[in-house]
């Protein structure tokens, strides 16, 4: 039953989140330094959990295959490789890694 009403919580919260972003003034939004942490904002986001993703486990902090797989990745994007092949290397290496480390 604490399950459920943690689901009633966090959907009842997000849609409280989504109506203050709706409730907001038009004015505020066009600032110059919202419109700019509204565009730096996700990319934060998104690479503090690649970051945790790829060098914690559970509380310590690890370099294994997934650290070789963003390795070469952004090796790829250094490149400029197509995307779908940022994805294949980073996949090919971290496989390679695991494979030849047991």
């Amino acid at each position: 039953m604490i399950i459920w009403i943690a689901i009633g919580v966090t959907a009842l919260g997000c849609y409280a989140v989504k109506l203050v972003g709706l409730l907001v003034p038009a004015g505020v939004l066009e600032r110059p330094l919202v419109r700019r942490l509204a565009a730096l904002l996700p990319v934060a986001l998104l690479a503090a959990l690649t970051a945790q993703q790829t060098f914690a486990d559970g509380q310590a902090l690890v370099l294994d295959a997934r650290a070789a797989g963003l390795a070469a990745a952004a090796v790829a994007l250094v490149l400029r490789a197509p995307f779908l092949v940022v994805v294949a290397a980073a996949v090919l290496v971290t496989a390679g890694v695991r494979a030849i480390g047991g």
